[in-house]
C-alpha cells in the first residue's frame, strides 16, 4: 500500500466529527478503547464502531475510518471474516463517490484490492472493471 492505514484512520476520524452529531462522544470513547486495548476489548470496540457506522449511512469520513480500522484488524487478527468485512465495506463506500474525500476514495480502492488479495481473489481484469464502471450506482 502507498499509505499508512493508521494515519489515514486518524485523518478520517478527525473529519467525521461533524458527521456524527450526538454520537461523536460515543465514537471518541470507542476509538480510544479500540486504539489503546488489545484482544476482546479492542474487538468489542471495533464491532461497536461498525455498528455506529450503520446508524449514520451518510457519514462518509466515519465509514472511511471504519474501513481503515478494519485493515488494522486484519493485521492484528488475520481472519477471513475481517477480509470479508473490509471488502464489503469498501464496495459499499465505493458504490457512490459523491461527496467523499478524493484521498479516501483512492486509498479505499487500494484497500479493496488488498482485501481481495487476502481472500485469494484475482485482480479484476479490464472487462470486470468496465462492467463495474458501467453498472448503475445509487443516484445514477
Amino acid at each position: 500500500m502507498q499509505f499508512d492505514a493508521a494515519l489515514a484512520a486518524q485523518t478520517a476520524f478527525h473529519h467525521a466529527e461533524h458527521e456524527l452529531g450526538a454520537d461523536w462522544e460515543t465514537a471518541v470513547a470507542l476509538e480510544e478503547a479500540f486504539s489503546s486495548q488489545a484482544g476482546h476489548a479492542a474487538r468489542d470496540a471495533y464491532e461497536a464502531l461498525l455498528n455506529l457506522a450503520t446508524r449514520h449511512p451518510h457519514a462518509h469520513s466515519f465509514h472511511a475510518f471504519c474501513i481503515y480500522i478494519t485493515w488494522q484488524q486484519v493485521t492484528e487478527e488475520t481472519l477471513a471474516c475481517h477480509f470479508h468485512t473490509g471488502l464489503r465495506l469498501c464496495e459499499h463506500f465505493l458504490a457512490s463517490i459523491d461527496g467523499k474525500r478524493p484521498a479516501d476514495v483512492e486509498q479505499i480502492r487500494e484497500l479493496r484490492e488488498s482485501f481481495r488479495a487476502g481472500l485469494g481473489m484475482e485482480e479484476e481484469d479490464d472487462l470486470q472493471v468496465e462492467y463495474r464502471r458501467d453498472t448503475p450506482k445509487g443516484g445514477d
